[in-house]
């Protein structure tokens, strides 16, 4: 196994030194806003492999960067990675965030619906492109479950569940809140999570939990605590493929162990020391928290190996 890793891994090195890539803006008019996104096509005679990049919760741009957590560049370095082994990817920037801030410039209009009306629209356009081969959808964390979602509806080739959470996600915040919050403010967090959950707002939100809970943020949440990331990875007809890091303190490996049981006949890699940003990160808060904040440190080598053994294997067959 770790000799196959290293075999794919100097392939990539050397895909770096010979590849020609075309970067290019790209836009989507959805007729409730334009987004804009980010192509990476390598030269080719051939009809490429393409993979819709669909980034994580809150305002996670294109590039894997979130203004609250920092500048990390996961997904644009993992876009650059599959370029360099002739594979294009278009990666976008949801409704609400960053360039397409003006397509729901007010957050309590965004939901988990629209996300995937848009994730399902950029395929259509992307399948209707001759320079294209087959659609990929690739979710990152919570991209995840909008990539699942999605899928059916475009009948992409595969889906890719990065970092994804196999639980409803209420029930991962109100894990990851029980391992910081003191016990009043954990009981007001789970009060607050029951009622959204029930699909009621509240505003009567602490201030330390505003930036979880503030109102304006609630009807995006009751949209995506309805939904059962597990059941929709189940439905897939299509192949998938679950990447998980060991090291991950967001989402753990439980969770894609819990999405190989949905769906059987998925693939499963789990990478050891990978965290949630995609590198290699001891299991330490300090360095974990740095990473987030860190463009230059290298992605995990066995995340674009296996990335790649997997698209390669649908080109195949």
């Amino acid at each position: 196994m770790m000799l196959r890793v290293l075999i794919l891994s100097l392939t990539l090195f050397t895909g770096f030194a010979q590849a020609t890539v075309l970067q290019r803006p790209v836009t989507l008019d959805t007729g409730t806003g334009e987004l804009f996104g980010s192509l990476l096509l390598p030269k080719s005679d051939n009809p490429v492999p393409v993979v819709l990049i669909i980034s994580g919760s809150g305002p996670t741009d294109r590039d894997g960067n979130n203004p609250d957590g920092g500048r990390n560049d996961s997904l644009k370095r993992l876009a650059w990675v599959l370029a360099k082994h002739n594979i294009a990817s278009v990666r976008y920037d949801k409704r609400g965030v960053a360039a397409s801030l003006a397509a729901t410039p007010d957050e309590r209009n965004l939901s988990v619906e629209a996300y995937a009306a848009d994730a399902v629209a950029w395929g259509q356009k992307l399948k209707a492109d001759p320079r294209f081969g087959k659609l990929i959808l690739l979710g990152h964390s919570e991209g995840a479950l909008i990539a699942s979602l999605a899928a059916p509806k475009v009948d992409a080739a595969a889906v890719i569940s990065l970092s994804g959470s196999a639980r409803p996600v209420d029930q991962v915040i109100r894990e990851q809140l029980a391992r910081s919050l003191p016990p009043p403010l954990m009981l007001r967090s789970n009060e607050l999570l029951d009622s959204l959950k029930a699909g009621h707002t509240d505003d009567n939100v602490p201030q330390p939990l505003q930036v979880i809970f503030r109102p304006s943020v609630q009807p995006y949440l009751i949209s995506l605590f309805r939904q059962d990331p597990a059941k929709a990875f189940a439905q897939l007809q299509m192949p998938a493929l679950i990447v998980q890091g060991s090291n991950d303190m967001q989402v753990g490996v439980g969770d894609a162990q819990a999405l190989k049981a949905a769906k059987p006949d998925a693939e499963l890699a789990v990478i050891d020391g990978m965290n949630h940003v995609m590198r290699i990160v001891h299991n330490d808060m300090k360095r974990q928290l740095a990473s987030y904040k860190d463009p230059n440190l290298p992605l995990a080598a066995e995340l674009g190996a296996k990335i790649i053994e997997f698209i390669d294997g649908l080109r195949a067959s």
